[in-house]
């Protein structure tokens, strides 16, 4: 009942770049943005204004304008390169006689087409049904509308309170669905928090080579293409970087200029295993001639999110696209600040997982416990995080193990420490 009209084969681009804007959208993005969904761009017009209108964004005139160029061109629907209120939509299709979309909506269709998990179709679900909310007004134009005392009510009044009642109670299914979920990722945080195991998240602009380089580091699966939003799931790794020390490695959802709100808190689950991560690996397309501002993009979400505190390695990607190098960059303290790599040609992976295993350089201590037979859990632990170093069983039925540990762990098992002797181990 909620599925959103199809964008249709032909669209015409808006572009709009107001001169009291600081920060106007690329319009190469937008670009890429409309082809993601599978759209033929018929034409792009550039609209320039001082300030926007409140009634039509645009005008009059040119809203005018559009309609009929919409008709000769055949385009089926006007998609504008910013926010429109839902008046203003509303305000537009009355003039131009077709459908107009506007960013949010776009990027609303894309991401319902790339999300493939459960969670991630909820979120996009819940995203779009908050959007349509203010938007209902528009799919029953055609009804009348009275408003008034008992039995004064339009055909149409009747059908939208119907549709807002049924939207609110999916909206409250999903809300309940996406919780239980949540509750379901805080257990597999806490698990992971109680093995001391780092959880590292990548980050970065959509597009950057995030995923690319996850499968690289990881050999994991994941879907990975040179297109905008190709992923939306996260997904968890491990990925060893000693034979006796490994991270969990956390692909998430890239960020782009303007993300809409809506999707920002639909994709909370999502977001937190960047918000609880050790560290971020910040990647960023090296090729990128606005990879300065994607930097800021990707900043000011994470301000956002709480996450703009948490440890950050650069990672600039894609260095074959520059015919440079593999290489690290340190900052004046001695501590690595930048990695180059490329991803795409398995350059300078090996110089990431040094910088990995110098940033969690975590101090051992070999140590020898006396477990009971009732501290099985805690022998399958040792087991499960490779720190078991050697082990027999002594004559009352006790495991004596020599476990390699971290040092800010060595106090959770002062209960079972002993000290072994050298004629001990001999006998």
């Amino acid at each position: 009942m909620f599925e959103r009209p199809e964008i249709g084969e032909r669209v015409i681009l808006v572009h709009l770049v107001f001169r009291s804007a600081k920060d106007n959208q690329n319009l190469n993005e937008f670009r890429d943005l409309v082809r993601s969904v599978g759209a033929e761009i018929a034409t792009v017009t550039t609209v320039r204004r001082d300030t926007p209108d409140a009634k039509l964004l645009i005008g009059t005139g040119k809203a005018e304008e559009l309609g009929k160029l919409a008709g000769l061109l055949n385009a089926d629907v006007l998609i504008f390169n910013c926010s429109l209120t839902p008046s203003q939509e509303r305000n537009l299709e009355k003039i131009c006689k077709r459908r107009v979309l506007d960013r949010t909506g776009l990027i609303l269709d894309i991401f319902s087409q790339r999300a493939r998990s459960y969670e991630g179709k909820l979120q996009v679900e819940l995203a779009q049904l908050k959007y349509l909310s203010t938007r209902l007004v528009r799919g029953w134009s055609h009804l009348e509308r009275q408003k008034g005392g008992i039995g004064l009510r339009g055909p149409g009044e009747k059908q939208l309170e119907s549709d807002r009642r049924q939207l609110r109670l999916r909206i409250k299914q999903i809300s309940g669905r996406l919780e239980k979920l949540r509750i379901q990722r805080n257990q597999g945080r806490a698990a992971r928090r109680k093995t001391t195991t780092p959880t590292v998240a990548l980050v970065g602009y959509t597009n950057a080579g995030k995923s690319t380089l996850f499968n690289r580091l990881t050999d994991a699966n994941v879907y990975s293409a040179d297109k905008l939003f190709a992923t939306l799931d996260p997904t968890l790794r491990r990925m060893p970087l000693s034979s006796r020390q490994h991270v969990v490695l956390a692909d998430t959802v890239g960020f782009i200029q303007d993300l809409p709100h809506d999707l920002i808190e639909a994709f909370h689950a999502t977001l937190q295993e960047t918000m609880e991560a050790d560290l971020l690996l910040h990647i960023v397309d090296a090729a990128d001639e606005n990879r300065s501002s994607h930097i800021l993009e990707v900043e000011s979400v994470l301000r956002q999110i709480g996450a703009l505190d948490i440890p950050q390695i650069m990672v600039y990607n894609k260095t074959d696209r520059l015919n440079m190098l593999p290489n690290i960059q340190l900052n004046q303290h001695g501590r690595i600040q930048q990695v180059w790599v490329s991803a795409k040609q398995d350059q300078g992976l090996d110089l990431l997982a040094q910088a990995l295993r110098q940033y969690f350089d975590i101090k051992s201590e070999c140590i020898w416990l006396r477990l009971p037979p009732s501290a099985g859990n805690i022998r399958s632990e040792l087991y499960a995080e490779d720190r078991v170093m050697q082990e027999f069983v002594d004559d009352n039925g006790y495991w004596q193990i020599e476990a390699e540990v971290p040092v800010q762990r060595v106090g959770d098992f002062a209960q079972y420490r002993i000290t072994m002797q050298s004629e001990q181990l001999a006998g």
